[in-house]
């Protein structure tokens, strides 16, 4: 006899309801749902089937473990990431299920509202175990599984079925999925659905929760876009527009949840010759917290992405078009440009949207991505002769200060000959107190004379900058540095603090929750201090300046080993190896400084920039150059 499932059927002033953000859907002149249970569907016993393996030598990525309730992903698990645990090691899983009040779960790609327009029903799925589930091995090397889900009426008839297909590939980070619908009934049938998207993705970042939602678009100069909401905009949303994954006038590709490292991207393959998705009619990030946590620390806090799939028109069943089915794509893997370059449709669908770098208000991403991306190849590169990431930062970091010294050189040199007019400038200023005027055309004249400017000191730093930040955000993102040893015994992961000995829990004033002694701050700490003691000082004005000076030469060395303290190693190995050449670097520049101010004393000036060749007598320098 079959087991027979009735799911309640409610009236909605609106046509969905999105489950886990608690936020309606707007209208859109839907049909008010009627409260006479006309549909209910065959239920089947409760199933997990797995496709894949941990073993990273049978080939597969990651074991995916589906649920027979809502057809649905459980669990997904790596087979060559492991979990950053010093206590034990386990394979990272990258998405679970999400925990709901009432002992219920949602989880990646379950069905969801399946509702028949035309009778004003809706039948909520999300508790139904559909049938099948057997696991297939393909000739390909690929495993499947197929499930369905029978619809029937209150008489037993049937009226539609549901089958959902899943497919993996050995060395592939890539799952498809199909879901076909079919109209078993001899009339015509109107239906939509909705479909959860990638959710549960697990925390990644040490130090700040970096989890987003995020959706990519193409935009009508064929650009790829994207929209973005961070777990904490989800977290405070209060409409539904708020979640929405929306780019008005742009062409909907894919949506995501991702993390620090990894991301889960779900793509709904356009149909015929489109190259976009156009029957997905709506696209929202979703945030659970399961003990209603206001501090949002507790760790149950997760984010999704839930897809509302548009009306179709189903023919009667045994006719043409009395079928239909939707092909999606799901990348469950690392955020890695060199795997998304290596795929033609990752590289046309612009994956790499989703690695996030560290624009500032100076360098907007489309200053630091080109710059980033660069850099992160340039490690890979140097990776292939150097196999450690930790001396592939160090020795980077030297290159790019090669690179830009003559910048630094320049900036240094001219800060040192601006700063030593100050108390020529401080005149200038009080004798022309009343005058603006006159008191700017001093100082200019003042800066022509003895060949200083202001700009000229200023302008290399700017230069410099977007690089600085580049290399931060690169070695802050990349993937390749998780689980990276520096040296066997100190540094075993570039992407956690460095540890040299842990102990327990304790909450301190500034730092927050501790667990271990971290030496890289405080070397870092050391070199700020040598850094600015050979950095070139402009004297100070007045006793209160000399102060103010004196307590920057205090507090940097310790508020920056204070912010940094939990920050992973290898960006703290980038910035101490970046303080300490620039300890050398000033070391250099202040000899060059001192060399030329002994020669100028004498009236001479060298006519090289290596202080070597024939000297001349110093003339005047303009203070623009044509």
């Amino acid at each position: 006899m079959k087991k027979v499932l009735v799911f309640s059927i409610v009236s909605f002033a609106v046509f969905f309801i999105w489950a886990g953000s608690g936020l309606c859907q707007d209208a859109n002149e839907p049909p008010k749902m009627e409260a006479v249970v006309t549909f209910t569907a065959e239920n089947a016993h409760a199933k997990i089937v797995t496709l894949g393996s941990l073993d990273p030598k049978s080939g597969f990525k990651f074991l995916v473990e589906l649920n027979a309730k809502g057809a649905a992903i459980s669990k997904v698990t790596f087979s060559d990431f492991y979990e950053r645990n010093y206590k034990e090691r386990k394979q990272l899983v990258i998405l679970s299920p999400v925990r709901l009040p009432g002992d219920r779960e949602i989880s990646s790609m379950a069905s969801k509202e399946f509702v028949f327009v035309q009778q004003k029903q809706q039948l909520l799925l999300d508790e139904l175990y559909w049938k099948g589930g057997d696991v297939i091995a393909e000739p390909n090397g690929s495993q499947m599984s197929r499930f369905e889900a029978d619809i029937i009426d209150l008489s037993g008839g049937s009226v539609a079925r549901l089958i959902k297909t899943y497919r993996i590939f050995p060395n592939s980070y890539q799952l498809d999925c199909d879901l076909t619908i079919e109209n078993l009934s001899g009339s015509e049938q109107k239906v939509q659905f909705g479909l959860e998207g990638p959710v549960g993705i697990e925390r990644e970042d040490t130090r700040s929760d970096t989890r987003k939602a995020v959706a990519g678009f193409r935009d009508s100069n064929n650009q790829i876009t994207s929209v973005r909401l961070d777990i904490k905009k989800l977290s405070q949303a209060k409409t539904i527009d708020d979640v929405r994954l929306v780019k008005p006038g742009d062409n909907f590709l894919w949506a995501a949840v991702t993390n620090k490292y990894f991301a889960a991207i779900l793509v709904p393959l356009p149909e015929g010759k489109k190259d976009y998705c156009d029957w997905v009619t709506d696209k929202v990030g979703q945030f659970y917290n399961f003990d209603g946590d206001v501090s949002l620390d507790s760790g149950d806090e997760t984010i999704g992405v839930g897809l509302r799939i548009g009306t179709i028109t189903l023919a009667a069943s045994g006719t043409e078009g009395g079928s239909k089915t939707y092909n999606f794509q799901l990348y469950i893997g690392p955020k890695d440009k060199q795997i998304f370059d290596k795929n033609q449709q990752y590289r046309n669908l612009g994956f790499f949207q989703v690695i996030d770098f560290m624009p500032c208000f100076c360098c907007p991403t489309a200053i630091i991505n080109p710059l980033a991306f660069g850099i992160l190849a340039a490690m890979k590169w140097m990776y292939g002769f150097i196999p450690n990431y930790g001396v592939v930062i160090i020795i980077l970091v030297f290159i790019i200060r090669i690179i830009i010294h003559p910048l630094t050189r320049k900036s240094q040199v001219s800060m040192s000959r601006f700063g030593k007019l100050a108390p020529k400038m401080e005149e200038i200023k009080q004798k022309y107190a009343n005058d603006k005027v006159e008191q700017n055309k001093q100082l200019m004249k003042l800066y022509r004379e003895e060949g200083a400017s202001p700009i000229m000191g200023m302008l290399p730093m700017f230069v410099q900058m977007p690089v600085w930040i580049a290399l931060y955000s690169a070695i802050d993102a990349s993937i390749d540095l998780r689980g990276a040893p520096f040296l066997p015994f100190w540094i075993t992961d570039l992407s956690a603090p460095d540890a040299i000995f842990r102990f327990p829990m304790v909450n301190l004033p500034l730092l927050g929750k501790l667990d271990s002694l971290n030496l890289l701050p405080i070397l870092m700490g050391v070199a700020f201090y040598l850094q600015q003691k050979l950095t070139p000082q402009q004297p100070a004005a007045n006793p209160q300046a000399a102060q103010q000076q004196k307590m920057m030469m205090i507090m940097m060395p310790i508020l920056f080993p204070l912010m940094l303290y939990k920050a992973p190693s290898g960006l703290n190995l980038y910035i101490m190896a970046s303080t300490f050449a620039g300890v050398i670097e000033q070391y250099v520049i202040k000899k060059h400084i001192r060399e030329k101010e002994e020669q100028e004393a004498t009236g001479m000036v060298p006519t090289t920039s290596k202080m070597g060749g024939k000297v001349k007598k110093k003339k005047p320098k303009p203070f623009f150059r044509m």
